[in-house]
């Protein structure tokens, strides 16, 4: 291990002077400027397309291709100017004295080699190390990371493993040559809250252990609070307002710095005031998925993934599912909205039971629930033009007298979702990729709203946007609710969204509805333990 002496804990272990990015003739960053002592975590935050990620790039030497960095840019570490080094060396310096854990594991981890093939080609190349001590070291590293089973893990494909696990791999392999630079870009984005304070406690130890200097990247200001001395805020490529973590967060000075912290999600739902009679009833529900054949035997039995659970929503009402990933959250949705089917159980809606409908018969209902999912890019097809896509549920479901009255409803339907031609122009033959994150999320809103749905299915709408996104959308959601009269059945893993949208809570654990009740009393009484490690993972300070 390298020897830290108290003088070095001081020293500065980057120091970012002056940083341009251009892109051809555009200017990217601006002017950007920061420095980390070992030891130390300095969290960036901003928007999406604020120039964080870039400038990360910026300090690995992993720019895109078509960025340049501005004459007069610095960037040392540990006193090497970096940006006047060739690739070959920095290549010695990547993984080696500085390391990088990147957002989506399973985009960066290789899905052809083993988990142990990979963390043995990151020691191999810059340790003068055997394959076989290399191999040893790796499934010390995987113990080190607090992965149960290392030798078994290193035997598995990325596939194989969790989201969270796959993220332990890719810091196990970022702290494989004990680098003085860590930096952790949204490490924790797509993990549910509890094993995102796992790893954010995992990263402490680590750092303390080491005594490395962190830069982390995120739009999660509960995680910059809890987590990073000092913070820097970036907007347009340019940091605005720098300073010690709790001076920034008592007393913002920067406009957009206050903004940022305002968006974050504090309100709470406004109480039901509905007559409680159910839409969207599930009774004793249990989902089978089948078991993968591994050998000549027999076909093994299937495994339940949802064991009977029983929820409803009433007319007007939000009602919030939590849990971990793997929990049974959008399996239970899936199965509530006929989209796969059912092992055991009762399904009704507005009183009728739809459980044992065919196609043909779910027809008329399929109008009158909605879904609306993550991620957006996903789910919008590429191909069709803003109109194909919200005049495609008309079409379906033989909505309208005729084309020109299918283009009211969907200009009508793009008005409600905040894309009108007031705000947007004529957006009509426009195409996915041309429409931001939180746009293209508002796109989703209005294909459902266009066939006049009573019942929303909103998995997971806001957790990949930026905070002040997500208000937009969850103002537009309560806006909708109010008008419309909605019904929303609300997946998330972010307790504060939660709380924000919906009056009651389900809590679900190995797929069995473990707790539920009114949000206000599950958020301050919990009753479970898991219940209660939810809370305290999402909303409390000192977790």
């Amino acid at each position: 291990m390298r020897c830290v002496t108290q003088s070095t804990l001081t020293d500065p272990v980057l120091e970012v002077a002056g940083l341009g990015i251009g892109f051809g003739a555009r200017t990217l960053v601006a002017g950007a400027a920061l420095t980390i002592a070992r030891g130390e975590t300095v969290a960036l935050v901003g928007e999406s397309g604020s120039g964080k990620s870039l400038t990360a790039r910026a300090i690995m030497g992993l720019l895109p291709r078509g960025a340049a960095l501005a004459a007069g840019s610095s960037i040392r570490l540990a006193g090497t100017e970096l940006t006047t080094l060739r690739e070959p060396a920095l290549r010695r310096l990547r993984g080696n004295r500085m390391a990088m854990v990147f957002q989506e594991p399973m985009s960066s981890l290789n899905p052809l080699h083993t988990v142990g093939a990979q963390l043995v080609e990151a020691i191999c190349i810059h340790q003068p190390i055997s394959r076989s001590a290399a191999m040893t070291r790796a499934g010390e590293l995987l113990e080190e990371v607090g992965l149960p089973e290392p030798l078994l893990k290193l035997r598995q494909y990325p596939h194989e493993l969790s989201g969270g696990q796959r993220q332990r791999v890719m810091i196990a392999m970022a702290l494989s040559n004990q680098p003085d630079l860590l930096i952790a870009d949204e490490p924790t984005t797509a993990l549910d809250v509890i094993v995102q304070a796992q790893i954010l406690a995992l990263l402490k130890d680590l750092q303390a252990r080491y005594a490395m200097a962190v830069l982390l990247i995120t739009h999660d200001l509960t995680i910059v609070r809890r987590h990073a001395s000092r913070v820097h805020v970036m907007q347009a490529g340019r940091i605005v307002e720098a300073g010690e973590t709790a001076a920034i967060f008592a007393t913002p000075q920067h406009t957009y710095t206050q903004m940022l912290l305002a968006a974050e999600p504090s309100a709470v739902a406004p109480p039901f005031t509905g007559s409680g009679d159910p839409l969207c009833e599930a009774r004793n529900l249990c989902v089978d998925f089948p078991a993968r054949r591994t050998g000549w035997g027999a076909k093994p039995a299937d495994i339940r993934v949802v064991h009977a659970a029983s929820l409803a929503v009433a007319r007007g009402e939000s009602v919030g599912i939590v849990g971990e990933s793997g929990s049974g959250k959008t399996t239970l949705g899936l199965a509530m909205m006929r989209l796969i089917a059912a092992a055991s159980g009762e399904i009704a809606f507005d009183s009728t039971r739809i459980d044992g409908f065919d196609r043909a018969a779910m027809q008329p209902f399929r109008r009158r629930m909605q879904i609306v999912l993550q991620d957006p890019f996903a789910s919008l097809n590429p191909r069709l033009s803003v109109r194909q896509i919200v005049e495609e549920g008309l079409i379906v479901n033989g909505i309208g007298s005729g084309p020109a009255d299918r283009l009211r409803r969907v200009r009508a339907a793009l008005d409600d979702a905040g894309l009108g031609e007031a705000a947007m122009g004529d957006i009509l033959a426009r195409f996915p990729h041309e429409f931001s994150g939180g746009q293209r999320q508002r796109l989703s809103i209005a294909r459902a709203l266009a066939v006049e749905p009573e019942f929303l299915l909103l998995d997971e709408p806001t957790s990949a946007l930026d905070l002040s996104v997500q208000a937009q959308i969850l103002a537009l959601l309560q806006r909708l609710q109010r008008e419309r009269g909605l019904s929303y059945l609300f997946i998330s893993h972010d307790l504060k969204v939660v709380r924000a949208l919906c009056q009651r809570i389900i809590v679900m654990k190995a797929g069995a509805i473990v707790e539920e009740g009114a949000a206000s009393d599950i958020l301050a009484h919990p009753q479970t333990e898991y219940a209660a490690r939810l809370v305290r993972a999402a909303l409390d300070l000192a977790a």
